[in-house]
């Protein structure tokens, strides 16, 4: 039971605290004083105590340093990968290669285990090849209706029978191609993965859209130039 009047510990914090002059006056009890370690049961001195507390705060920064350099570390390991995909595309020797050379190189450089894509709208020299085959009215509809990357599970998209094995992609990412400076959708690209959570509901797409802008930018070649 608490007395009335009787000094708590908070009286004490708040007098120590607004009276920094306490142990100027009383330095012998800075020596005296006994704290128990966090490393262990041992008595040690307030000057020792403070100083493991400075020590730990040190660590704690250094953590974080280390933490930064390795985001900075990732960050500049993601645009090299981007960088050499861009450099690729714009490289392709003619634009009919140009979906192969997209795809390749966008799998090896950010190790997608597969990848796909169809376009339509395509100039008449192109309305026949691989990347323009196999795509209903239903697909063409959905891909129109997208705002933003889909990422999530299989749930048996017809995008997904593109890909060289349908049945092990457990999760997929479906991208949007947009004809740049337009709202004209003319393409759907699917990534798919074994791993369910590669590519989740959850998931941002930011990284994603990048990817579609800069794919549609050099798809756009294919398309008829207004």
């Amino acid at each position: 039971m608490t007395l009335e009047g009787a000094i708590t510990e908070t009286d004490i914090a708040n007098y120590l605290a607004n009276t920094p002059g306490f142990f100027e006056r009383h330095a012998e009890l800075l020596a005296t004083i006994q704290l128990t370690s966090p490393h262990g049961q041992r008595a040690v001195s307030l000057q020792e105590r403070q100083m493991e507390m400075q020590r730990e705060k040190v660590r704690g920064l250094e953590r974080k340093i280390m933490e930064m350099i390795r985001h900075g570390q990732e960050n500049v390991a993601i645009a090299d990968r981007l960088h050499r995909w861009t450099r690729a595309i714009l490289m392709a020797p003619n634009p009919a290669a140009l979906p192969d050379v997209l795809l390749a190189t966008l799998k090896h450089e950010f190790l997608i285990p597969q990848a796909a894509l169809r376009l339509w709208g395509v100039e008449a020299t192109f309305v026949a090849a691989s990347f323009t085959q196999g795509v209903s009215p239903d697909t063409l509809s959905f891909a129109v209706s997208l705002v933003q990357p889909y990422c999530g599970a299989n749930a048996g998209f017809e995008a997904t029978t593109w890909l060289a094995d349908p049945a092990a992609a457990a999760s997929v990412a479906l991208i949007p191609l947009h004809r740049p400076g337009r709202d004209e959708c003319f393409g759907l690209m699917v990534l798919g993965s074994p791993d369910p959570t590669r590519y989740t509901a959850d998931m941002g797409t930011e990284f994603l859209q990048r990817v579609g802008e800069i794919a549609s930018a050099g798809l756009s070649r294919l398309l008829p130039q207004a």
